[in-house]
């Protein structure tokens, strides 16, 4: 239930259908003052003024079907999308548009009819939802329907088509008896043809090339990604290398060190070389740690904050406040530099949320509940929009004006240890993102 009040589809498809309900109440003096218009035609009416007539029945009936259909339409996604459940895309349509025909025949005192032109419109809409993919947004459903409908609409107005369930409402009736009183049956018909033709090869052209544009668009996007996993790739390889490099000098430096406690056997001289070797064997780990992605060792959680702190915040001017709720020595599983280049990952991109903001605020938090750790970063910068969220942990993608591999690095952190990584955020409020991971006890 949360996810259907939580679904901007479903808002909008109900204000849709609100709408298409309510313009036929609006504009009922129009439509009345349009049927007497009709009914007080005779065979003095020339073909210009019928024409003209046919031309605003075609466009109020266009003005009144577009938001019912497109409510129907995102309705279904919405409700798809909340329930995972395709088959919404079409029941919705099937048993809502009916529904907004029997209310606005309530509003109005006109009849309009749920019929041929109705099916073949639904069925058309089915149809291209189904053929895009939802490649298309709300704004290209829009310019591609609204002609679909206009030209549909049209075969209302042929004459020859209404015992085929096509144009039964009364305003259509009329203008069509009109025409046929007055000689101007085949004329109508042709006209109406000629426009049904033009906008519905219109709304299918520009439906193929939206797609194809989308389409387009898709597989740049995904090359552009490519790219992004390449270079990380090459640049990881790098960084491995030279990595590897360190091992030679640290064993150079811990061989010389061994010598001079050889050589020089002085209380004082052996207690720096203590030292070193302690620096050797931490730096030793650390070159481990960065070559062997499942290198793990266990740390305490205090130790991981202050190694946090020491690798991003010592040295700078940023402000970054640190919380830790529970039992900082509460122990993690962990390959330490990848976790803490994930951390710090989340705190630059808090830093950067609140760069603009007044009293910007950077929390770093370390939570210890039953099983798990918590580790959050939260601002209260200008926050993250929905569309953002569903695609902010793909590689390449990126809120700022260039591109990165941060939030899908931390993803990969994460599930490397067997954890969990989230979001919430509200635009004008500020995000959190947490990492979920399992505590145990040191071996």
């Amino acid at each position: 239930m949360g996810r259907v009040v939580r679904s901007r589809k479903i808002w909008i498809g109900i204000g849709l259908f609100l709408l298409g309900i309510l313009i036929p109440y609006l504009i009922k003096p129009q439509l009345i003052g349009l049927d007497q218009l009709l009914q007080t035609m005779n065979q003095k009416t020339d073909g210009s003024a019928l024409m003209v007539n046919a031309f605003l029945i075609v466009s109020i009936n266009t003005i009144i079907s577009i938001p019912q259909f497109l409510s129907v339409v995102m309705l279904g996604d919405g409700m798809a999308d909340a329930f995972n459940r395709s088959g919404f895309r079409t029941i919705i349509p099937l048993t809502v548009v009916p529904l907004a025909y029997v209310i606005v025949n309530l509003v109005t005192p006109l009849n309009y009819s749920f019929g041929a032109t109705d099916i073949f419109l639904w069925l058309s809409i089915v149809v291209m939802q189904k053929l895009s993919k939802q490649k298309l947004n709300m704004g290209m459903k829009l310019l591609v329907f609204s002609q679909l409908i206009f030209g549909v609409a049209w075969l209302n107005q042929v004459p020859f088509l209404t015992p085929y369930g096509f144009g039964q409402g009364s305003l259509s009736i009329r203008i069509k008896q009109v025409a046929i009183q007055i000689g101007f049956g085949q004329v109508l018909s042709l006209y109406a043809n000629v426009l049904f033709f033009i906008f519905v090869a219109s709304a299918i052209t520009l439906w193929i090339y939206l797609i194809l544009y989308m389409e387009k668009w898709a597989i740049s996007q995904d090359l552009h990604r490519a790219q992004l996993e390449a270079n990380e790739s090459r640049s990881g390889r790098e960084v491995l290398l030279l990595v590897h490099d360190l091992k030679t000098p640290l064993a150079t430096i811990e061989g010389l060190v061994s010598l001079m406690e050889m050589r020089w056997p002085d209380p004082k001289m052996r207690e720096y070389c203590q030292t070193i070797y302690g620096s050797i064997n931490s730096m030793s780990e650390m070159v481990s740690e960065i070559l062997y992605e499942d290198r793990k060792n266990w740390c305490e959680l205090k130790e991981l904050i202050n190694y946090i702190r020491a690798s991003r915040l010592i040295g700078t001017n940023s402000a970054v406040d640190i919380e830790l709720e529970g039992e900082p020595e509460s122990c993690l599983y962990i390959n330490k530099i990848r976790l803490t280049r994930a951390i710090i990952n989340l705190i630059d991109n808090a830093l950067d949320a609140i760069q603009e903001r007044e009293n910007g605020r950077v929390v770093l938090r370390a939570i210890t509940l039953k099983n798990v750790v918590e580790l959050e970063v939260e601002d209260n910068g200008y926050g993250i929009s929905e569309n953002d969220i569903k695609r902010i942990w793909k590689t390449g993608y990126s809120t700022k004006n260039h591109p990165g591999f941060g939030l899908a690095f931390v993803r990969q952190v994460a599930e490397g240890h067997e954890g969990s990584v989230n979001i919430k955020s509200e635009v004008g409020q500020g995000t959190k993102v947490w990492i979920t991971l399992p505590r145990g006890e040191s071996q």
